[in-house]
């Protein structure tokens, strides 16, 4: 029998924000320890909410969605009444009120640092979407919050746990070091109208499918972006971009690779191509399929079945805390994306070449080539 929901609701309380730095990256200090996670509590169900939701109450054994946080009353109680759960308006209060072991935050990333300076005071383990946060600067803050408050956190880059990227993550040694990468995506323009309000979401589509891309650069390759070149364009949207193009230089030279994401389509698909010294690779994320290429030969590359990412997401995130170890996708990982992000507004404002500036301010590029 499901437990009877119930709203609790309280006045909001005004945020504060501090004005902090980071000299050096943290991911995490402290001792990690096994913690008992039973209860998690959810901010945030709406579309992509939702997924979480599900996923939380059918495919975490031992776990269950304890909580849910709304700021709409109505949509609140709806939730928690459809879920069997607590519904809150105000999260701090979920939080505050030790009503779960852990938090999953599934809202714009404006109010990251805000959610984290609460868990991280609470000393309740955080699971974030992408990306990060809305900026770098942002972000130094967040990393702040964390030192001084060490909690584990990880960032939901969920196109990591696809079939067909960790495909191709496999196969990269066949075809040796790679020297050029192509990275597009195509979506639908988006329903929902918070995407285009800067003060809300952060950036458009640079920050929010782009960071995917930005991610997976130095996942695949092992090398770090040092600058960029960038065009915006707007067609459907008025206050952020649905369309852009930007070119990444890697490490010295090393790889250079092209990034290029649409939310003007008709259709949608998510193509990667790796070329490396001795063949290339190429995937359609999307659509699922690989394929590695040699010389003008192209076999298909074996695939399994395409997975749930954001359940492959919650279970490292659940395993890592039971285990006491640092959970696989550290908030410098999603601020490593979000720089690139940045660097991109920035070339695009400019029209000129930008550095992509490491976590402690300084520019990559000035770290020597490899």
């Amino acid at each position: 029998m499901r437990p009877r929901s119930r709203v609790v609701t309280r006045r909001r309380r005004k945020g504060k924000v501090t004005d902090l730095s980071a000299s050096t990256i943290v991911v995490y200090i402290g001792r990690m320890t096994g913690r008992e996670v039973r209860r998690i509590g959810l901010i945030g169900v709406g579309k992509h909410g939702s997924r979480y939701a599900r996923h939380i109450r059918q495919d975490l054994p031992g776990v269950e969605l304890a909580a849910i946080a709304r700021r709409d009353a109505a949509k609140a109680a709806s939730s928690a009444r459809e879920l069997g759960v607590t519904g809150f308006t105000d999260y701090r209060e979920m939080i505050e009120r030790g009503a779960v072991d852990a938090v999953v935050a599934a809202v714009p990333p404006t109010l990251h640092l805000d959610i984290l300076t609460c868990a991280a005071r609470a000393g309740v383990p955080l699971l974030i979407e992408k990306p990060a946060a809305p900026s770098l600067a942002v972000g130094r803050a967040m990393i702040a919050e964390l030192r001084a408050h060490p909690i584990p956190l990880m960032v939901a880059h969920t196109l990591r746990y696809n079939a067909v990227v960790r495909t191709l993550q496999l196969a990269c040694e066949q075809v040796g070091p790679l020297r050029s990468l192509t990275f597009t995506q195509r979506f639908e323009p988006p329903p929902l109208g918070w995407l285009d309000e800067p003060a809300v979401s952060g950036g458009g589509t640079v920050l929010h499918t782009g960071v995917h891309a930005f991610d997976l650069l130095r996942v695949l390759t092992g090398l770090a972006p040092e600058s960029v070149t960038c065009q915006l364009a707007s067609v459907h949207t008025r206050r952020t971009e649905d369309n852009f193009v930007a070119t990444v230089r890697l490490t010295g030279g090393a790889a250079l690779a092209t990034v290029t994401c649409a939310r003007t389509a008709g259709a949608r698909n998510g193509h990667i191509e790796l070329a490396g010294e001795r063949g290339t690779l190429v995937g359609e994320h999307v659509l699922h399929r690989a394929v590695r290429i040699r010389g003008t030969t192209m076999e298909p590359l074996p695939l399994g079945d395409s997975v749930p990412t954001v359940r492959e997401v919650l279970r490292d995130f659940v395993a890592a805390l039971r285990g006491g170890t640092p959970p696989p996708i550290a908030l410098a990982d999603g601020l490593r994306a979000v720089a690139v992000a940045d660097a991109c507004y920035a070339a695009a404002r400019s029209g000129q070449l930008a550095p992509v500036q490491e976590i402690d301010g300084s520019p990559t590029a000035t770290r020597g080539a490899a």
